[in-house]
């Protein structure tokens, strides 16, 4: 950007100097960090010019920021960013050189962190959520195809809601996994669940029956868990300091991509009797990518700092002590009472409207993505910032009972409520997933971080369990299945009022302030 300003050429260097903070550098240039950028790369460069008796300065935004896989969203980003901080400039030299008081800084894009992000935070950061949108994807598979599957293998919806329920054993795999993740590092965790969870579904799309389909889908189920538990872990790890629920809001955002891919998906079932065999093998078909992540993933730093200093790591009985054993409780309860509500409420929501609303497979995905894709995306972009300017346990109390009291209604309702009531409890429920994350991760040190979401899991995964079971057993003693799983949101509403409270809180505060590291 140009601005022109009636400066004397002698005078005008030392106007950007004092004004913009640069320095001289080469080719008679002033040089400096651009500010409200999100970018620890970006400069600002001036150049001074006559014009007249006053002077022409030029100022340009440069970015050294590279980013695997998503670097065409961070150069979009950072443009914006560059933008309105070169007309900031623009307009500070202006007012300074009429004497004038300094304008206000710029507004904050919304999409940037609240803190500037180095070159290697940011690629790490984008490995870790290709890998997790990838997974997510496959994991995804079975909750939007089930209904497909049981009409294609002949199957009830109690047969369903058994084979959803059965996959969740994958969780003691999953927890083991996790617990490896605190002895053998993060990296080869993430890598193999991926692989694992392509490959079983790749066992899914030639299933001859459906015990051999939900067998895969235990395995599925148990790497998708490990790659996501360990994935978030390294997502908060390698983030800085004051940017670690915005990390882990993006790596959410990656996460509902996958998850948005599966939705897509979806009308291929209607195809024919075996046309949900196309996404699972489209699932399969994405191990083509493990090369290019095993390049770019690395391990986190807190982690090889930790494997440097001591062999002790991934001990039980720390996750239980007395410094954070009563941390365990509070969220092993959280994660158990809410997923009581959220595995059946999601799970079944296909199941739903197909059988209870007369739904085709292609409506319900028109369906997902207006009420879930759109307001999910809205829901995780504010549920970052709220975290991080608001703290985490507000929004999370505030979350959860907003987004529980409305996916109750949405299953007792009809008309527009089955389509406003789930738009709202999506936004809601991203908050509450951001800050929970952040905090299940923040509050155990870095030698239990993997262990610790492990035992989380397992108590999440018994609570989906009971939910799906209660959600289809229920339906014929309550009068459907909208209402079997809408008596299962008493949970979440008990965890809003009762334990969520009494966590700690996190935000601005060190991570190891948070967690210090007992070995």
């Amino acid at each position: 950007m140009l601005v022109s300003v009636d400066v004397a050429p002698a005078l005008a260097p030392a106007l950007v100097e004092r004004t913009l903070g640069l320095t001289p550098g080469p080719n008679d240039e002033l040089v400096g960090p651009m500010e409200h950028s999100g970018d620890e790369t970006a400069h600002l460069h001036a150049s001074v010019a006559a014009h007249g008796s006053g002077s022409t300065i030029t100022l340009e935004a440069t970015s050294n920021l590279r980013v695997p896989y998503f670097g065409w969203i961070v150069s979009g980003i950072t443009r914006l960013a560059a933008r309105a901080a070169l007309r900031h400039a623009c307009g500070a030299l202006t007012a300074a050189a009429a004497g004038d008081p300094p304008p206000p800084p710029p507004r904050r894009i919304p999409f940037l962190p609240p803190t500037a992000f180095s070159a290697e935070h940011a690629s790490r950061l984008a490995a870790v959520a290709l890998v997790g949108a990838l997974a997510n994807f496959s994991g995804s598979l079975m909750t939007q195809n089930g209904g497909a599957v049981t009409d294609s293998f002949g199957r009830s919806d109690e047969a369903l809601g058994f084979a959803l329920a059965l996959s969740r054993v994958g969780v003691l795999f999953a927890l083991v996994a996790s617990a490896l993740a605190d002895r053998v590092g993060r990296r080869r965790l993430i890598l193999g669940g991926f692989a694992t969870a392509a490959l079983a579904n790749g066992v899914a799309a030639l299933a001859p029956s459906f015990e051999v389909f939900t067998a895969s889908q235990i395995v599925t189920r148990a790497a998708l868990q490990c790659t996501v538990i360990v994935a978030s872990v390294a997502a908060v790890e390698d983030a800085p300091e004051s940017a670690r629920a915005y990390s882990l809001s993006l790596f959410a955002l990656a996460l509902g991509l996958g998850f948005g891919v599966s939705v897509l998906l979806l009308p291929l079932a209607d195809l024919g009797d075996d046309g949900w065999r196309i996404a699972f093998a489209v699932s399969a078909a994405t191990i083509v990518a493990l090369p290019s992540l095993s390049r770019n993933l690395r391990e986190t730093t807190r982690y090889r700092a930790l494997a440097a200093r001591t062999g002790k790591r991934g001990r039980v009985p720390e996750v239980f002590d007395r410094r954070y054993g009563f941390r365990f409780v509070l969220l092993g309860l959280t994660a158990f009472l809410t997923n009581v509500f959220a595995a059946p409420s999601s799970q079944l929501t296909n199941r739903y409207l197909t059988g209870t609303h007369d739904f085709s497979n292609s409506e319900v995905a028109v369906f997902r993505g207006i009420t879930a894709g759109v307001p999910g995306i809205f829901g995780i972009l504010v549920a970052g910032r709220l975290a991080e300017s608001r703290g985490r346990r507000p929004v999370a109390v505030i979350g959860l009972l907003v987004a529980s009291a409305f996916q109750i209604v949405f299953f007792l309702g009809d008309g527009a409520l089955l389509w406003l009531m789930p738009s709202i409890a999506i936004i809601a429920a991203a908050c509450v997933g951001v800050a929970v994350g952040a905090v299940n991760t923040e509050l155990f040190p870095t030698e239990v971080r993997g262990t610790s979401n492990g035992f989380l899991l397992v108590c999440g995964v018994a609570g989906a369990a009971l939910g799906l079971l209660l959600a289809t057993q229920l339906k014929e003693l309550v009068g459907g299945l909208g209402v079997g799983i809408a008596v299962c949101g008493i949970a979440p509403l008990a965890a809003a009022v009762l334990v969520l409270p009494r966590l700690p809180e996190t935000r601005a505060r060190r991570l190891d302030d948070v967690s210090p590291s007992e070995v």
